[in-house]
């Protein structure tokens, strides 16, 4: 009898770590899938007449912007620490 009931629980215990496994999946599959653009055949023929790929994202990045960002965060003079 005890060996049954070991048998339903790990049974149980797998069949809920499966569950959770594919629920998993399911999510980040949805997730991943919204933020990839969809490259079909008209996309693969611009990207080997262009060599690029340009899609339609809602905010592109702005390079020179991030650049000029980068060099004020670089060029800052920082405080040395206190001696306690």
């Amino acid at each position: 009898m005890l060996t049954l009931f070991w048998f339903v629980f790990w049974a149980g215990l797998v069949a809920l770590a499966f569950a959770a496994g594919v629920s998993l999946r399911v999510r980040l599959r949805e997730h991943v899938g919204k933020s990839m653009p969809v490259v079909d055949d008209a996309a693969v023929k611009e990207i080997l007449a262009t060599g690029a790929l340009t899609t339609d994202e809602d905010h592109p990045l702005d390079i020179e912007q991030i650049d000029e960002e980068e060099r004020k965060f670089w060029s800052q003079n920082w405080d040395e620490p206190e001696e306690y």
